[in-house]
């Protein structure tokens, strides 16, 4: 009895087994069926009029009522091409480029080549406009390079973005002592 209990069973997995497709009549019928459904797709586009991925026409008309909506639009325009003044130039913005320069740049000035780190500290401005760090080491630069009035613009600079930063007083300090110092140069001069 246990021998027809599993030549039925093996049999019953043998028709099953040959009843399912094979992988070869599957991988036939699927794409035939795909090719069906995209067909069918692209007949349901065209009925509704859809635009086609092939179809790269841009419209940069304005609108019917634009005019109407907008009317000062088209002096904007014309004087934003005018004024020279209001178009700001693009500049590159990369802090991790600014941050290597202002560490080549206080290598320099360690070894008081302060030319060198005067020009890695503007690098560094470049790339990052408001490093109030590289502000003020450009500031000590161009004191030390003969400058002071560039100096004292770049102290002022260190301090409207950190009016109460790590350098803070040694900016002010050197802005006091910028200032006598200016201020008795100029009364020598007359």
């Amino acid at each position: 009895m246990r021998g027809r209990v599993l030549v039925s069973a093996g049999v019953s997995c043998l028709t099953i087994l040959f009843s399912l497709p094979t992988c070869a009549q599957r991988e036939e019928a699927s794409p035939a069926q795909s090719q069906k459904q995209r067909d069918k797709s692209d007949d349901s586009a065209r009925a509704a009029e859809q635009s086609s991925s092939k179809d790269t026409r841009i419209d940069l008309s304005p609108p019917s009522d634009d005019q109407k909506n907008h009317p000062q639009s088209g002096a904007a325009v014309v004087d934003a091409e005018d004024a020279a003044s209001d178009v700001q130039e693009m500049r590159p913005w990369d802090p991790h480029k600014a941050a290597k320069d202002v560490e080549v740049g206080d290598f320099y000035f360690k070894r008081k080549n302060y030319h060198a780190a005067l020009e890695r500290y503007k690098e560094a401005l470049v790339y990052k406009p408001n490093d109030a760090l590289a502000n003020f080491r450009l500031a000590e630069c161009l004191e030390k390079t003969g400058n002071p009035s560039e100096a004292v613009t770049h102290y002022q600079e260190y301090l409207k973005i950190l009016p109460h930063g790590p350098l803070s007083a040694d900016a002010q300090k050197a802005l006091e002592r910028l200032k006598a110092s200016g201020a008795t140069a100029s009364s020598a001069a007359h």
